[in-house]
């Protein structure tokens, strides 16, 4: 047991072999999670997998040329990396807001904003990895007439903003 000053939970009866580090394969993800029309989510870890309770970590596929419906997930909080592809995001009350991502770039998604994951290639899959603050699985699809031309905006930092920026 640590002696950092800190509360510990005591060593679990197996010294943490099953309890502790959990490596779960890529071929073995659950799609067994909420889906959103247009895209496959897969869970890698949750709550009924590993027993997480304070986030869930999945992958999303996206075909070429293909959406998703708008929807939003709730109070959650989501961060979406991109592993390959390039992703055009819409957001707002009518998706009137747009922005890009290629690989290595992350998305924000904060809490009940209504967003579109759009796969902006015709020839090649969006895959991207997926994590949220809690442990449910929240999609809410909602009916939205989207804004036919949306305004791109660019991300600025508000940490390290340009100096005069």
């Amino acid at each position: 047991m640590p002696h950092d000053g800190h509360d510990h939970p005591s060593i679990p009866e197996d010294g943490w072999k099953h309890t502790g580090v959990r490596v779960i394969p890529g071929d073995s993800l659950d799609t067994n999670t909420a889906q959103t029309p247009g895209m496959n989510r897969a869970a890698a870890i949750n709550a009924a997998r590993v027993g997480a309770q304070k986030i869930w970590a999945g992958t999303v596929h996206i075909h070429p040329d293909a959406k998703t419906g708008a929807h939003h997930h709730g109070h959650l909080e989501s961060v979406i990396y991109v592993v390959r592809g390039k992703a055009r995001m819409r957001w707002g009350e009518r998706l009137e807001f747009v922005a890009e991502a290629g690989p290595g770039d992350f998305i924000y998604v904060p809490p009940y904003v209504p967003h579109q994951e759009i796969n902006a290639s015709a020839d090649e899959t969006l895959e991207c990895v997926l994590v949220r603050s809690d442990n449910e699985a929240v999609a809410i699809n909602i009916d939205i007439e989207p804004v036919e031309k949306p305004e791109t905006v660019l991300w600025v930092d508000p940490i390290h903003r340009a100096p005069g920026g």
